[in-house]
């Protein structure tokens, strides 16, 4: 496995603690991850489903809304801004720091050095440095030679001692103890260590196997349980009565709601005709007939069509000369 290869860097050889502690760690650790790797398994496929389902339709929408309104927006509102800070701030700053505050400070800035600058120069030159030499001087005869001899000829010596009665007292038998009991008791614990994180990623890829096979099983025992008496249901129940409701109830009741309909509507326009009948003639009856009281004009006789010797009221009327010849 890669998992003994990459030991191989820290394991000089298998050793009674080695293997004592290997396989009790290894138990003791699956026993531990198997569920913690069933819950992160869980959580990652919930995770997914709410990014899939929730997160990348909502990032979509900000970013339309990002990008259609609140950059054209940030834009105008830089620009304005931008623009009232260049006019309104910096370039009536920049004008007046170029013609008020520049000749004004090196007008202070000439005055300070010929009033006070250069009299305090000439002041420390000739006055402040003999002083200040000869201050030094008293000071250090005073301070820093006293206490250089004493560091010198008592503090050293005095040092270089409690540093080797420390190196005796201390140093050696810390030493001792760091290389004979402490590298042990941390190279113990430094095994023990490497093998339970090497027990943790057996068991986390074991626990990975388990929690597959148990959601496998679970899927498995869904679609018999459920998914299949479901389809069967379906297929075998649901199809053939949809299909009979839809050809023997459905279609039969969508044609007689049509023709009701069309019945309807045509029982709607007689009634309307007799209605509208019945008001002419109850207005007749009121008011009487305006054809009545028109002069009665000449009878039209029908006029006989050309070669025939029946009448059409339509027709134009024939002469009444006959076209044949005289003998």
């Amino acid at each position: 496995m890669d998992l003994e290869k990459r030991n191989e860097a820290y394991e000089g050889g298998e050793g009674c603690l080695t293997t004592v502690i290997r396989i009790p760690v290894r138990i003791v650790v699956l026993l531990v991850v198997i569920p913690v790797r069933m819950v992160w398994d869980v959580l990652t496929a919930c995770g997914r489903a709410i990014d899939r389902v929730l997160l990348r339709p909502l990032g979509r929408a900000l970013e339309w809304v990002w990008d259609t309104l609140l950059v054209p927006v940030g834009r105008a509102l830089a620009w304005l801004v931008s623009g009232l800070v260049t006019y309104g701030i910096v370039v009536p700053c920049q004008w007046l720091y170029r013609r008020v505050l520049t000749p004004l400070g090196r007008g202070i800035a000439w005055l300070v050095r010929t009033l006070v600058v250069t009299p305090l120069v000439w002041f420390c030159r000739t006055v402040l440095a003999p002083v200040g030499r000869g201050l030094g001087w008293t000071l250090q005869a005073v301070f820093v030679w006293p206490f250089t001899a004493l560091y010198r000829w008592v503090l050293t010596p005095v040092g270089h001692g409690l540093a080797w009665l420390g190196t005796v007292l201390v140093v050696v038998p810390c030493r001792w103890l760091y290389r004979w009991v402490l590298t042990p008791v941390g190279r113990g614990l430094l095994a023990v260590g490497r093998e339970i994180v090497a027990a943790a990623e057996v068991a986390w890829r074991v626990a990975g196997y388990v929690s597959r096979a148990v959601g496998r099983a679970l899927k498995w025992l869904a679609w018999q349980l459920v998914g299949r008496p479901a389809a069967w249901f379906y297929r075998t129940v649901c199809t053939p009565v949809g299909h009979a409701v839809r050809d023997h109830l459905w279609r039969p009741a969508r044609r007689a709601a049509v023709a009701a309909g069309r019945a309807a509507k045509a029982a709607l326009v007689s009634a309307g005709e007799v209605v509208r009948r019945a008001r002419r003639d109850a207005w007749r009856a009121l008011v009487g007939d305006a054809a009545a009281r028109q002069p009665l004009e000449r009878a039209h006789v029908p006029a006989r069509t050309l070669g025939s010797t029946t009448t059409a009221p339509g027709a134009a009327p024939a002469p009444e000369i006959s076209l044949r010849k005289r003998g």
